[in-house]
């Protein structure tokens, strides 16, 4: 039994099974700090892998992969499938009712699916503007922080975002295969309208955190932020490197 962890509640158990919010307040707030942590984990191994990598990966190597992967407009096509057949697959697993260990081995591979498909754009990065990095995950982790904090103090229902994010994050994923096939640039304005995304899905998850997860969903609502996280750093980090070049 799976689905989409965006959308928590299009499944149906038997018994009833009320969202966090209304659990005591102790197993409520077990559940957010359980989800935070679970959060943390995945950044810093989400970190810790990207430093392997390049650690430990040849420059060489490095820079055959690249050429291999840029070779032609269907590398990074075929790349950008295989990561959503493998997101697809990772989120099924943790929001599935399967065992806990299930459900860790799809934060798990999902973790690890990010940290694969962000080498490309990390290696184009240390090569070109290495400062933008860390100045994309410090203000990454910031509007987080803002973000997660906005929801929190405001208790804001914005479960009903839904089916607008999915509508809007289609017709992007639209953008970015015609933007691969034909060759042109997405630029500077597609990758601000992309962070403005990713922050509403953060506010979305976050608002879904309190308002739709039940108590026992924090590894599914873990992952939930982290690909939201995850695809804030990415454009804030493209947009720094557009403008670094500019």
């Amino acid at each position: 039994m799976s689905y989409d962890t965006h959308n928590p509640y299009q499944v149906s158990y038997s018994g009833f099974a009320g969202p966090a919010i209304l659990a005591e307040e102790d197993a409520r707030v077990a559940f957010i700090r359980k989800t935070y942590l679970h959060l943390a984990v995945a950044i810093g191994a989400f970190v810790a892998i990207e430093a392997a990598i390049f650690t430990l990966v040849p420059v060489a190597a490095l820079d055959s992969m690249m050429q291999l992967l840029f070779a032609s407009r269907w590398g990074w096509l075929v790349v950008l499938a295989a990561f959503m057949g493998v997101s697809w697959l990772a989120q099924s697993w943790a929001s599935s009712n399967a065992s806990q260990s299930v459900q860790y081995l799809g934060l798990s591979l999902y973790v690890v699916a990010e940290s694969v498909i962000f080498v490309p754009l990390l290696y184009i990065a240390g090569a070109f503007a290495p400062a933008a990095i860390p100045a994309a995950g410090v203000l990454t982790l910031v509007m987080f922080g803002g973000l997660t904090a906005l929801v929190f103090i405001t208790k804001s229902d914005l479960t009903s975002w839904g089916k607008y994010l999915w509508c809007a994050g289609f017709a992007a994923l639209g953008v970015i295969i015609a933007s691969a096939l034909f060759g042109f640039e997405l630029g500077v304005f597609f990758s601000g309208v992309m962070i403005a995304l990713a922050s509403a899905y953060i506010l979305y998850d976050t608002s879904n955190v309190l308002h739709r997860y039940r108590t026992e969903q924090y590894v599914a609502a873990a992952l939930a932020l982290f690909a939201s996280v995850a695809l804030l750093f990415w454009y804030i980090l493209r947009l720094m490197m557009e403008l670094n070049r500019r």
